[in-house]
């Protein structure tokens, strides 16, 4: 075993946030076992790993451990050969104390390789009916959330097990989107949920997150902003800025051309009274697309799945990514709230009595019934109560 100890400071965090620590692999080996330890009391230093090959993992501030082997890999991390040369413990210095914070690495390197954890199975349930929403032509409108995570990086479900709640709650699809990594994308198609589970990536810095959808490799966080644009353009993904406002983790990294998609409602909308996120979405872009998120971790500590719900007009759940590209979204406070929806030249106001649907250029109308066509405009509507709390969204 090596054993690596060390301390960092404030200053060499402003310096440069993200540390590699090299260690050496010998030829044979089955398995690395990295174990990281410091004082959780006084700062924090997230965790990830890189072989001869390039990338093999991440798992932020969530693990202190993490092991690879040929079959299989803590999740967060990748299951390959483990490579002969040198090795990369990656530590982020996310939080690190003015007095400094010292830290352990022991590594590990074994001939055999330990055996897996066994993932218990959910039992699988009903899902909800569906809502009663028309069809446009040969389009269908789905419903799903595009922001969770799962225990391959901060989330407490296996993947099974997020499936499980989400289809419960009465989604169509979910976008599994752990941090900086996408060692769960594998497991996505291999779940059997009756919910179509697409690949994401939270793209994850102290400077703001963004989701970069599709199968399109993993993207590296250690580079600019720009270039996880480029990158999700050039592999046929998509990119979305999350959660603009949200606390430590608003938006501030700088770009050269902003995105067109954004979490425009997320889990986060403390009080939807507050009208700063519609005002970010204004000035962010001319014609942005907007989504809503749940950001889904564990249960009680976010929105469930599904809160908001992101309702997508495509002619399957294989083509939600496409339909979100032409910008065919509605947002609803969850999967059974109020709804506005467009129907080509038309608004379906559904569920929605009593509800005050305010128009582009700021017109208000008062909507009397539970399944109401209006007119609609150019631009995006919303819907919002009596004391202006934002209960719907549509372009």
């Amino acid at each position: 075993m090596t054993v690596i100890r060390g301390r960092w400071s404030l200053d060499d965090r402003l310096e440069r946030i993200l540390r590699e620590v090299p260690f050496e692999v010998p030829p044979g080996t089955a398995a690395v076992t990295v174990r990281l330890s410091y004082d959780r009391s006084q700062g924090v230093l997230d965790l990830g790993c890189a072989g001869p090959g390039g990338f093999r993992g991440w798992s932020g501030g969530a693990r202190d451990e993490y092991t690879i082997t040929p079959g299989w890999a803590t999740p967060g991390y990748l299951p390959g050969e483990p490579e002969t040369g040198e090795w990369q413990v990656w530590l982020r210095l996310h939080r690190i104390p003015p007095q400094g914070l010292d830290y352990t690495l022991e590594i590990r390197t074994e001939t055999t390789p330990p055996p897996p954890e066994e993932e218990a199975e959910p039992a699988h349930g009903e899902r909800p009916p569906r809502r009663d929403v028309p069809d446009l032509d040969g389009l269908r409108w789905f419903a799903g959330d595009f922001h969770a995570h799962t225990v391959h990086s901060d989330g407490q479900l296996t993947i099974a097990e997020l499936a499980e709640l989400a289809h419960g709650r009465g989604l169509d699809f979910l976008a599994v989107t752990d941090h900086n990594t996408v060692s769960h994308h594998p497991g996505l198609a291999k779940t059997d949920r009756g919910i179509a589970l697409l690949p994401g990536q939270e793209v994850t810095t102290d400077r703001g997150h963004a989701n970069v959808f599709g199968d399109v490799g993993w993207v590296d966080f250690r580079d600019p902003a720009d270039s996880w644009v480029a990158h999700a353009e050039r592999a046929g993904g998509l990119i979305s800025i999350n959660h603009p406002l949200g606390g430590d983790c608003a938006w501030l990294q700088p770009l050269t051309r902003r995105p067109r998609i954004a979490e425009v409602w997320h889990s986060g909308w403390w009080d939807r009274r507050w009208g700063a996120p519609l005002a970010w979405a204004d000035a962010w872009h001319p014609d942005l697309v907007a989504i809503g998120a749940s950001d889904f971790h564990r249960p009680g500590a976010d929105g469930l799945p599904g809160s908001p719900t992101t309702w997508v007009l495509a002619e399957d759940t294989g083509a939600v990514f496409a339909a979100v590209a032409e910008g065919r979204t509605a947002i609803s406070a969850g999967p059974d709230a109020p709804l506005l929806l467009r129907l080509g030249d038309e608004l379906l106001a559904l569920d929605a009595d009593g509800l005050i649907l305010v128009r582009p250029g700021g017109e208000r109308l008062v909507i009397r019934g539970d399944r109401v066509l209006l007119p609609a405009a150019e631009g995006r509507h919303r819907l919002e109560t009596y004391e202006n709390e934002v209960m719907a969204l549509c372009a």
